[in-house]
């Protein structure tokens, strides 16, 4: 990809903002920033959730106009919310969620996306399928130019947002949490892609979630707390991990505690799951299952590991019961319900935490105290239980959501205007609630800051010191070494290797991806 030259005069900052000032309602989410980033660098921004990344972020996309301050590019003061002014003077982003249209095809959002400054198309349509091949191949994704976008699985609509990005020829990247849906070695490979960018010039702003990531990438990190800059950009080298953390945290935070959840199981030993030879089909993107044989006890949590796409999504749908099962037996508590709907078998105290939170976990339209309190609706209605008062599932709602520490302006406000920490935090405090059984777990952290992952973590062995059972699905191998009490691999459709703590990396890695020693 040919990255062309800076315009920026020696002294002169990529970009600059001024004391920049956003609210929305009686939330604050950026309060007097100020910060300069050098040209030619990597720039991490951290944060809790909530914390306004996502909102200086869409500051200098032209996505949000800032109630004050200004920022420049270059030396250029850019108009207030304007994108094309934006990206006319060479910034393009990756936004945290997904922008192409889900209609088109990927070689139709490729040509409309990629374009200069001028207009003037950077990809011919001889072009494309090379350019495809070759860009999307560094960060892990491969499939057919004529897949519409919303056919993608959320891994490979991730990966092209980020050829999208990269394909325009711009000068400064802003990255909103780019690796919240990658894989660790994915991301990896997006970060020498990042490396290689800036060796060339480009200046980076990257949104990151994980210190790793942090130290691994950024050569200055700066931190939003609050909607205040609490750290300005700083070199890495001249910044411990523990000031990081303070800087993130600041005082002692109720996230240093753990839910008040309570499982119904009892504190007998008792198979709370169990797949019997279950076999499914085959997705588009993904392996049916293959006589997957597991169970889950109570007082238990079972780490599912795997390279994403070798059956995970589909071994979550079928306990759920969102793909049909096409040959052998689920059962929940000793009960068979193979062919049982989702919503009974979420009456028989089965829980969900889905792969993609956003298309998945919540109606991103309707008020967050519906989305909060849906299951106990559902019950309600199915036990026919006398109706409570809205007002009382707002103020349940409000109080399960306050003990997650959701950020919200009201329980009336849309679930969609919640940042994507939010969101996941929105889905856990349904799903973690009294009655829980089961909890199916599909990448619970994933984009969530380091203090709630934590929060997330203690949750879960909560939840198994109180009797019930967790699945857990992860692509990050610490988590499930941290968390799991057993830990099984996932190749091709199929459970084919089990596990018992203490665990060797070396030995899960290889039946991740069918090495033979």
């Amino acid at each position: 990809m040919t990255v062309p030259s800076s315009p920026a005069s020696a002294g002169v900052p990529a970009v600059r903002c001024r004391s920049l000032g956003v609210s929305f309602g009686s939330v604050r989410a950026l309060h007097d920033v100020s910060l300069d980033l050098a040209p030619g660098r990597i720039h991490a921004l951290v944060g809790q959730n909530g914390a306004g990344k996502t909102t200086l972020a869409k500051v200098l996309g032209g996505l949000q106009a800032p109630d004050t301050g200004q920022v420049h590019i270059a030396g250029h003061e850019l108009p207030s919310g304007n994108v094309r002014a934006a990206r006319a003077a060479g910034l393009a982003m990756v936004h945290q969620h997904f922008s192409l249209p889900p209609s088109f095809t990927i070689a139709e959002a490729l040509e409309l996306t990629s374009s200069r400054p001028g207009g003037r198309p950077v990809y011919g349509r001889a072009e494309l399928h090379r350019r495809w091949q070759d860009d999307v191949a560094e960060i892990g994704g491969a499939t057919a130019l004529s897949t519409r976008i919303r056919d993608l699985p959320v891994e490979t609509r991730q990966s092209l947002e980020i050829v999208r990005a990269l394909a325009a020829e711009a000068r400064i990247l802003v990255m909103d949490e780019p690796t919240a849906l990658l894989t660790p070695a994915a991301a990896d490979t997006l970060f020498e892609r990042l490396r290689r960018l800036r060796d060339d010039g480009i200046t980076v702003l990257i949104v990151l979630h994980k210190l790793r990531e942090v130290a691994e990438v950024a050569d200055t990190v700066s931190v939003l707390r609050d909607g205040e800059l609490v750290l300005s950009p700083s070199e890495m080298s001249e910044v411990s991990q523990g000031r990081l953390s303070d800087a993130i945290v600041g005082p002692a935070s109720r996230a240093d505690r753990t839910t008040g959840v309570e499982a119904s199981a009892g504190a007998e030993q008792q198979t709370l799951l169990e797949l019997v030879r279950v076999s499914s089909r085959e997705s588009a993107f993904e392996p049916g299952l293959g006589r997957v044989d597991l169970n889950v006890e109570a007082r238990e949590i079972v780490g599912v590991a795997g390279v994403e796409g070798n059956g995970q999504r589909s071994l979550v749908s079928v306990i759920a019961g969102l793909n049909a099962v096409t040959e052998g037996s689920v059962l929940l508590g000793g009960t068979e319900v193979t062919r049982a709907s989702p919503t009974r078998r979420r009456l028989r105290g089965l829980r969900l935490v889905p792969f993609d939170r956003n298309s998945e976990g919540i109606s991103r339209r309707a008020p967050l105290w519906l989305n909060q309190s849906a299951l106990r609706l559902i019950g309600r209605s199915r036990r026919r239980l006398p109706l409570i008062s809205l007002r009382q599932y707002k103020r349940q709602a409000a109080t399960e959501m306050d003990q997650w520490r959701v950020r919200y302006d009201a329980v009336t406000q849309p679930a969609e205007s919640l940042s994507g920490g939010n969101v996941q935090r929105l889905i856990l405090s349904r799903e973690l609630a009294p009655g829980l059984e089961v909890l199916v777990a599909a990448q619970p952290t994933r984009g969530l800051d380091f203090s709630a992952t934590g929060f997330v973590r203690r949750s879960l062995r909560g939840l198994r010191d109180a009797g019930a059972g967790v699945l857990l699905v992860s692509s990050d191998l610490d988590e499930l070494f941290e968390l799991s009490d057993r830990l099984l691999v996932m190749y091709g459709g199929r459970i084919v290797a089990g596990f018992e703590a203490p665990y060797d990396r070396r030995a899960v890695g290889d039946a991740m991806t069918g090495a033979r020693r």
